[in-house]
């Protein structure tokens, strides 16, 4: 069996290593020239921690991750105006939890690959010929492939979606803001930040920072905006948007490096009728995207491709995989996208009152009893499905 994967970010190197270890053929296409260097830190929990662990990669993700003690909202001075801790969110998943920058998760899956998967950078699909007994793909350089199962995982807006589904109009929900993520070098800010995530405590846009090794330091930056269409010079509209702030804002953005190691994007969701047609099949964002507000986006990714590579391990044939796969995979990602459109009211204030209000909220969420109510609120419902796959297919072994 051969799998043709679109995509080396999370969840199609997540694909690409689960098939290879089931004996199929795989080919990996991305775009860009080599392996993404932006992207911001990011929460890694719930159904994609239990994949994580199950695929053998957990302890890489743990020498890579971060020891995050607290989230610290801050004013024009620097003050700290609000907390949220972080163990009592560790409490609420059993520690299963961790803390980590996007392209060093991406960095531990590559690692994991086995040696034969065929992993092309620079190259992308122009035509895909989805047929009942093969999918044929033409890629940027004129080879045609022929597979037996083509996967596009190529994020939000994928190029297998718009060829196989049709515009990505019909499919992205613009959520009302714009972020972007860079790191750069700054002593004095490093040491400012220390081991602690800070945010600016901000009406309408919103700075975050923290420190990493080597003495880089990490910015993420989120604004309202009702317009979804990306600004020709990113680092321009960065400036722009964000100079008015105070503390280490204007030195942040003084160090932002040129556009093409600053990750921008519109927050967004998306929302298909259907992740499947044929031998084509989606994964990670490019079906599910669950926005930066759910904060599961990575968890998702990594344990959509478990689900998926499981449905193919079991299932007689591809298409009552796909079906399977999705039956399954859907409703955990419904609900988690359901909870990030429930953090849009919230997650930015729009005046002073309801930064006031936040402040109350996040003090209140620390007194006994109600302190798991902010992670599970977060966190949205724990799912337990990597287990149960692990359990019948160890069952499945102990029988044969």
């Amino acid at each position: 069996m051969k799998a043709v994967i679109c995509g080396a970010g999370i969840a199609g190197l997540a694909v690409a290593r689960q098939l290879s270890e089931l004996g199929w053929e795989v080919l990996v296409l991305e775009k860009a020239p080599g392996p993404r260097t932006q992207g911001y830190m990011i929460d890694f929990f719930g159904a994609g921690y239990d994949a994580a662990e199950a695929m053998g990669v957990l302890p890489r993700l743990r020498e890579l991750g971060y020891r995050v003690h607290e989230a610290r909202f801050v004013d024009g001075a620097g003050r700290r105006r609000a907390t949220i801790g972080f163990d009592q969110f560790a409490q609420s998943v059993d520690g299963r939890l961790l803390s980590i920058m996007r392209p060093d998760l991406e960095l531990a899956l590559r690692e994991s690959l086995p040696g034969a998967v065929d992993l092309r950078y620079s190259t992308s699909l122009t035509h895909i010929e989805n047929r009942p007994e093969e999918v044929r793909v033409t890629l940027t350089d004129g080879e045609v492939v022929r597979a037996d199962l083509l996967v596009g995982a190529d994020g939000i807006h994928s190029r297998v979606r718009e060829l196989v589904f049709g515009e990505e109009r019909n499919y992205l929900r613009h959520l009302g803001f714009h972020t972007a993520a860079f790191t750069f070098t700054h002593p004095a800010i490093h040491a400012e930040v220390g081991d602690r995530f800070h945010l600016t405590d901000s009406v309408d846009r919103e700075v975050g920072l923290y420190a990493l090794r080597g003495g880089r330091v990490a910015a993420f930056t989120v604004h309202r905006t009702a317009d979804p269409t990306l600004p020709d010079d990113p680092r321009a509209t960065l400036l722009a948007e964000y100079g008015s702030l105070g503390w280490v804002v204007p030195d942040v953005l003084a160090a932002c490096p040129p556009n093409d190691a600053v990750y921008y994007d519109q927050v967004a969701q998306v929302r298909l009728p259907s992740w499947r047609s044929g031998r084509v099949v989606l994964a990670g964002d490019a079906c599910h995207a669950v926005s930066l507000l759910a904060g599961q986006g990575a968890s998702l990714g990594i344990a959509g491709a478990y689900v998926l590579a499981e449905q193919l391990r079991r299932a007689g044939s591809v298409e009552d995989a796909l079906a399977c796969y999705e039956r399954l995979w859907r409703p955990v990602a419904e609900e988690k996208q359901a909870v990030g459109r429930r953090a849009a009211r919230w997650f930015l204030p729009r005046s002073a009152a309801e930064l006031r209000l936040r402040h109350v909220m996040l003090a209140l969420s620390r007194l006994p009893g109600l302190d798991g109510l902010l992670a599970a609120r977060l966190g949205g419902k724990h799912t337990a499905i990597i287990r149960q796959l692990r359990h019948s297919h160890g069952a499945l072994e102990h029988r044969a």
